[in-house]
């Protein structure tokens, strides 16, 4: 094969296999040697007209391209990024609440967590057993659905409290005012959701003029927000295995898993990029 035929094939590769009229969204290597093989002649490539999977398998491992693979990638959106990290960052930057002038000020990282499924088993579940092969949880395979929850949640930055409802935006709200000091501003770092920006959402807000204070996230940059940490461990260590016998039981078991955390609640000291706070504030000016 000459180097002309092996950069014809790696850039046959490097597209997707929709572009040749494939339902497929990636090349496997049987996939992809039937296009080489229809098309090595017109190509002006004759050797590569009897290839197998084998043979495209060696020259793609030969030359690195990953054709069947994928890689996550975060793309940067949104233009004004810089600015919204450095308002973020100083939401974050204070380990205790604030005062602004007299007035105190709480400050949370919210989000939304939907599509909670309540599923439930069909046979009991059998315990581990001290001796023999079966030293784990055995759990039948057949289960059955009751629904959907979500899960309305915010973390106070000094605290470490987790405070969660199941309902609306807006009840989220009123739970955080008749929580904190009437007199103390709610700051509350959130994403770009048209709820929390919605004609509800402002009506209610200008009833409270003056109390709650949102600061967006960067679009596509959910990592800043700390409630994503806490939403990942809420799935790995409690939504994993759980199964419950209705959608009322799930609400019940997440808010005793709340109750739970916020018996011994653990304060997050954020530290990405607070030591550039000026530089980023510079390069923003």
């Amino acid at each position: 094969m000459t180097p002309a035929g092996r950069a014809w094939i790696i850039g046959l590769a490097c597209q997707k296999p929709t572009a040749f009229g494939y339902a497929q969204e990636l090349w496997t290597q049987r996939l992809l040697a039937a296009p080489i093989r229809q098309t090595a002649e017109a190509e002006g490539h004759p050797v590569a007209a009897h290839w197998g999977p084998g043979t495209v398998a060696k020259l793609l491992k030969a030359h690195a391209p990953h054709p069947h693979r994928v890689q996550s990638y975060l793309e940067r959106r949104d233009p004004d990024f810089d600015a919204k990290l450095v308002r973020v960052l100083h939401v974050i930057q204070p380990v205790e609440f604030a005062f602004d002038g007299e007035r105190p000020t709480f400050r949370l990282s919210y989000d939304e967590k939907p599509g909670i499924q309540a599923i439930g088993t069909t046979a009991p579940d059998r315990p581990p057993q001290p001796e023999g092969p079966a030293g784990t949880w055995q759990r039948d395979h057949a289960y059955q659905r009751f629904g959907t929850g979500c899960l309305l949640a915010g973390i106070d930055w000094a605290t470490g409290e987790v405070i969660g409802r199941s309902h609306e935006f807006v009840e989220f709200l009123q739970a955080l005012d008749a929580k904190y000091d009437p007199a103390a501003k709610i700051q509350i770092v959130l994403d770009n959701h048209s709820t929390h920006t919605s004609r509800e959402t402002q009506a209610h807000l200008a009833t409270r003029p003056n109390r709650f204070e949102f600061v967006f996230t960067p679009k596509h940059s959910s990592w800043l927000n700390l409630i994503e940490v806490f939403f990942a461990k809420l799935s790995k260590v409690f939504l994993r295995h759980l199964w419950v016998q209705s959608q009322a039981e799930l609400v019940t078991r997440l808010e005793q898993y709340l109750a739970e955390i916020n018996e011994h609640p653990v304060p997050f000291r954020w530290r990405y990029k607070l030591d550039e706070l000026d530089l980023l504030e510079r390069s923003v000016i």
